[in-house]
């Protein structure tokens, strides 16, 4: 049975891949350090799978525990996950994304050099794409300057793991992940944000269920069909089936690094997530149109074809099981 190391893995993405992983017949250990989840989360991934799980509570920015973690356990694979992600925060405090996202990737790469494991799996962004001026996007679209440090740090994070394989016996799957939502289908499991969501569905889920008074879609005047924003939007169970697929992967590929978009190929607006929830969840929402939020890219979805063909990995799912699902989690959430 292989050994997975899964960084971050009780948080939102690392919890449903770790679910994934289990079920897939692999040996996961979790390092989280509980910024953004707890120990109930552990409970919760052993009631979905059967499985137990080790759950090391540390920062992979410790040293000591992360050489102590990879000398213990010797892993055949790490999944990276451990990193903060909100963009607003990102640009309030740019130093603590910089010192947690760039550090503690470096912290991750120089263990796995040090104890030989060659197959890592990166969560990346489409950030990294800013404004595209061409949709979709496709792996090779270019690169942009990043609109938030959030941003910037997940291209660093691609450029740096780069740079250290050159050399190593070391390979990367880079997924870019478009905007994951929804829960897993138990309800056991799902998105919780701490304070007031950032994201789009939560924030739905939460003010239907009275936490919030109301929902703000920010601006209706885009060039798009309704006038709101245009997004990817990905089922998590999906994305996290992703991973699992990538590390299969990262063991037979010929290159030392490969990149990948991970959505469903359609760009959805929020006002059809709105209509969407409605009408899945029988509930009339409470929103209001705002005005436009700066920052905010008009429109980006991806061109799946790279990773149905390499990873044999298509999106299952669709919005009307993303918003079911993100509602049975918000209705079950621990509290």
């Amino acid at each position: 049975m292989k050994k997975i190391l899964v960084t971050g893995g009780l948080g939102y993405i690392g919890s449903h891949t770790v679910v994934e992983l289990q079920e897939a017949g692999y040996e996961v250990v979790v390092i989280d350090n509980l910024d953004n989840s707890s120990l109930e989360i552990k409970n919760r991934i052993e009631k979905i799978s059967g499985c137990t799980l080790e759950v090391i509570v540390s920062d992979i920015n410790n040293e000591d525990v992360l050489d102590e973690v990879f000398e213990t356990y010797r892993f055949d694979g790490v999944i990276h996950f451990a990193a903060y992600k909100a963009v607003g925060e990102s640009v309030e405090n740019p130093i603590k994304y910089y010192r947690n996202n760039i550090g503690g990737l470096i912290q991750i790469l120089a263990a796995m050099q040090k104890h030989e494991v060659s197959n890592l799996i990166f969560s990346s962004s489409c950030t990294v794409y800013g404004v595209a001026k061409e949709l979709p996007v496709t792996e090779n679209t270019p690169i942009q300057l990043a609109e938030s440090p959030y941003g910037t740090t997940k291209i660093m994070g691609e450029e740096l793991i780069q740079d250290f394989i050159q050399y190593q016996s070391i390979k990367a799957v880079l997924l870019r992940y478009f905007n994951p939502v929804g829960a897993h289908p138990s309800a056991l499991i799902g998105e919780l944000p701490n304070g007031v969501p950032s994201n789009l569905v939560p924030y739905i889920t939460q003010t239907a269920a009275g936490i919030r008074e109301q929902l703000t879609v920010h601006g209706n005047d885009y060039n798009t069909e309704d006038g709101s924003c245009i997004r990817d939007y990905i089922h998590v169970v999906d994305l996290a089936k992703a991973h699992v697929k990538a590390l299969a992967y990262a063991e037979t590929m010929k290159d030392k690094v490969e990149v990948f978009n991970v959505g469903t190929g359609n760009g959805t607006s929020v006002l059809e997530i709105i209509r969407a929830f409605e009408q899945q969840c029988n509930l009339k929402l409470n929103y209001r149109i705002g005005p436009r939020r700066e920052g905010d890219v008009e429109q980006i979805f991806a061109d799946t074809t790279k990773i149905k063909k390499a990873l044999k990995w298509e999106a299952d799912y669709g919005i009307e099981e993303m918003m079911y699902h993100a509602w049975m989690w918000q209705k079950n959430i621990p509290t």
